[in-house]
Formats: C-alpha cells, sequence, structure tokens
C-alpha cells in the first residue's frame, strides 16, 4: 500500500469512528438513562402510622429530610430536586428496621404538589400508603373545594358532615374522595360511622374554607382507642 492510499484508509478509520462515537454519545449506547431534574414539584410526608414511630424519606438512597417525619403531624410542603424512584420510607433508627416500609414507583410530573400519607400499623405489618395528587381545577368565585382521606386503619366506612349536612359519605380505609366545593366561610366538620348519626366519632370545629382555597380532610388513628392514638380529624391546606 502506497503513501497516500495508506492516508485515505487512516481518514477513513478516523471518520468512521467518529460517526460511531456520535451515535453512541447520542443514544448512551443503550446503556443508561438520563431522568429529568424534578420541575416546580412539591411534596410532603404525613406519618399517620400510630406505631411506626419516626420515619425518614430516602430519594435516590439518601435521606430527603433533615429531621424525621413524627406521627401525626404534616411535614409541610418541600421542593424535590430529583425524581427517581422509588421514594422509600423507612425507621430514622436501625434499632426499629433497616428495611423500607414503604417503597413508590409512581411517576411524577412537573408543576404539581403531592402528599405521601404513611398509615397502617407496624405491629401487624399492615403499614401502607397513599399518595395523593394536590391539585383541583379552578374553584369557582367565593367558593374553596375540599376532599377526604380516610388514613384510620380499621375503621371501616366514614361518613363526614360540614356544619351538620352530608359532605362525604362511606368512604372507607385508604380511600380518597373527590373534590367538592363549598361556600367559603367556617365549618364544623364531624365524623361517623357510616349510616350512624348517633355516635360521634371525632368533632373538627373552626376550620375557615377561604375563597379559592383547596383543602384535604383526613381522619387518623384507631376508632374507640383514648390515648395519642385515639381517632382524629384534620386539614391540611393545599395551595397555602
Amino acid at each position: 500500500m502506497n503513501k497516500k492510499n495508506s492516508n485515505v484508509f487512516v481518514y477513513l478509520l478516523l471518520g468512521i469512528g467518529g460517526i460511531f462515537f456520535i451515535s453512541c454519545f447520542i443514544s448512551s449506547c443503550g446503556k443508561t438513562t438520563v431522568l429529568p431534574a424534578a420541575s416546580n414539584i412539591l411534596y410532603q410526608v404525613v406519618n399517620l402510622s400510630p406505631d411506626l414511630l419516626p420515619v425518614n424519606l430516602l430519594i435516590d438512597n439518601n435521606n430527603k429530610n433533615s429531621s424525621p417525619y413524627t406521627y401525626p403531624n404534616p411535614s409541610g410542603y418541600f421542593a424535590l430536586t430529583s425524581i427517581d424512584t422509588p421514594f422509600q420510607i423507612r425507621s430514622s433508627s436501625v434499632l426499629v428496621s433497616t428495611t423500607n416500609f414503604v417503597s413508590s414507583d409512581t411517576l411524577l410530573k412537573n408543576n404539581l404538589r403531592y402528599t405521601l400519607f404513611i398509615t397502617g400499623l407496624r405491629a401487624n405489618n399492615s403499614v401502607t400508603s397513599i399518595l395523593t395528587v394536590d391539585t383541583a381545577s379552578a374553584v369557582t368565585a367565593g367558593r374553596g373545594k375540599i376532599r377526604f382521606v380516610n388514613a384510620s386503619p380499621g375503621s371501616g366506612g366514614i361518613d363526614i358532615t360540614a356544619n351538620s349536612t352530608y359532605a362525604f359519605t362511606n368512604r372507607l380505609y385508604l380511600g380518597v374522595s373527590k373534590f367538592i366545593e363549598l361556600p367559603a366561610g367556617n365549618y364544623d366538620f364531624k365524623a361517623y360511622p357510616t349510616g350512624n348519626t348517633t355516635t360521634l366519632l371525632s368533632d373538627l370545629p373552626g376550620i375557615t374554607v377561604q375563597d379559592g382555597k383547596i383543602y384535604t380532610l383526613y381522619c387518623r388513628g384507631i376508632v374507640a382507642r383514648t390515648d395519642s392514638a385515639a381517632f382524629g380529624l384534620a386539614v391540611i391546606p393545599n395551595n397555602p
């Protein structure tokens, strides 16, 4: 092979190599997937398991929270910097457990709010979760929106009244209702066993529903308990 042909051969090899490199770079050679960074996603954790003790949220196998989530306090919304799954709930103490109590592979969507309710009981291995999307359609002027989440283990069906008018009926454990509209104003929410208007399970008075705002009403704890795990109602504003 003369010198001229040798140079052509070298250039040809370099060209083929370059094409392969570019193709491999664009497709990542089919071996890796680049996940998009979270964009305007807000997330919160509510630990409603009476016997689970404080827990951590792990994303990419790293703790997201600086302090554990304790019963029954909402964490408040925080921004996510990664949406790699799974999201894992694990005890904050290795003396309790080193395994995940909850693992979620749900793909989150940008520009939405989410709440992860942790419920169930560690004593009978029933710890589970409810993931809600905390965004609703536009609210009619002069009204707010509210929904109900039953996170009380073993509670059966629950009816909720708002100022003595039924708002939600027969909501079973782990059930999430649709949002309903209520005129802006002050409300007294009461919980009863489904079909029973004489056995009051919990009373939550003095809740203000503001014009254009959306809320999640939820129950927690165990029916008939009178200690710190007693059944109760609480409200979270979803667009404060």
